[in-house]
């Protein structure tokens, strides 16, 4: 059965290291505490002034398109999932394109907020595993999940902005009729909590006046606090879920990669599904919470300390506002991608 792998990942974090520290001074107490003991955060990155979410994207594709021994002309396919763009309008799909110089690739953006990535990444197998074998048009795809939130913190409320991060994952997908790749995808949507969080103004029901930013309504708010059971319990669910489509048992698979947002959630999820919270992929220490990108970053940079061995099940489950909650199941190589040779069509 044709599917498609993942055959590189990269990742980029801006160069500059917010430490809680930075916290701590900023709001005259001690929220570091905190902050390591329950959300596992012990600093994020920020992006430069002048840095952009399209320059984030290209760090990351950078890195995935060498570990994937692609060159940028080779991509057939860009799909960036972020909710934090470089524009309304154009997509920030096409000016990353540009600046790769990924001149024979189509490109679109997608956005289903923190849960972008592996969303982009369902529909971009569907699209390798649509195409027609005998006249290719989607050989090498690049999906890149990117976060610039800084830009949009509200540093009045404390307990939120000292979560977010920025930063950039991405993947080069490519054929495979082995038994690797993407094996099963879950998607869901519960719409009654769209207005729960979000960046409300800047789009067209509520236009960036100077009235609003002058009351700093276009930052990021968090308008009704989600059931504290919300992510342990969709996370589980989509986990038995997909386990059950694959067809194996929750115990079999050996990584499983949740959005960054709480190790709490976490732990508690792998508690539900009965399984050792070593098989988690963890990298909020690190990074902070980059919505979006976290879970590209995770896989990239399980990737870079050769966590993950050829044929092994890693689960990928991701939610964010909308609400909108994605799950896929995937096993990591075991099966070479068909060569390049044939000639665009």
């Amino acid at each position: 059965m044709r599917r498609a792998q993942i055959l590189g990942t990269g990742l980029y974090a801006p160069e500059r290291v917010v430490p809680n520290s930075h916290f701590d001074e900023m709001y005259g107490e001690d929220v570091s505490s905190f902050l390591v003991e329950r959300r596992n955060i012990r600093e994020r990155r920020y992006a430069a002034e002048g840095e952009t979410t399209s320059d984030l994207v290209v760090g990351a594709a950078r890195e995935a398109l060498a570990a994937s021994g692609t060159h940028a002309e080779d991509l057939d396919l860009i799909v960036v999932s972020t909710d934090t763009p470089d524009y309304l309008s154009p997509s920030t799909a096409a000016v990353v394109q540009h600046k790769l110089g990924a001149t024979g690739a189509g490109s679109f953006d997608l956005n289903t907020a923190c849960a972008g990535f592996v969303t982009a990444l369902d529909v971009a197998n569907k699209y390798v595993v649509a195409d027609d074998p005998e006249r290719p048009q989607y050989r090498r795809v690049l999906v890149a999940g990117a976060y610039l939130m800084s830009r949009f913190i509200d540093y009045r409320h404390k307990n939120t902005a000292t979560l977010f991060a920025d930063g950039a994952g991405a993947v080069v997908l490519g054929p495979t009729e082995g038994r690797g790749g993407v094996l099963a995808s879950e998607l869901e949507t519960r719409g009654e909590f769209a207005e729960h969080m979000g960046i409300y103004v800047g789009g067209a029901a509520a236009p960036a006046t100077a009235e609003r930013v002058a009351a700093q309504e276009h930052l990021l708010q968090f308008r009704e606090k989600f059931p504290r059971e919300f992510n342990r319990e969709s996370w589980s669910a989509v986990a038995r879920r997909l386990t059950e489509r694959v067809g194996v048992d929750v115990a079999d698979v050996d990584h499983w990669v949740f959005t960054q947002i709480n190790v709490e959630s976490i732990r508690e999820t792998m508690a539900l599904l009965e399984q050792p919270m070593d098989k988690a992929v963890l990298v909020m220490d690190r990074y902070g919470y980059t919505g979006s990108a976290c879970v590209p970053m995770a896989l990239a940079d399980a990737d870079r300390e050769g966590r993950f061995r050829d044929g092994d099940l890693v689960v990928l489950i991701a939610s964010g506002g909308g609400a909108a909650i994605a799950g896929l199941a995937l096993r990591w190589g075991a099966g070479e991608p068909p060569a390049r040779t044939q000639e665009r069509v």
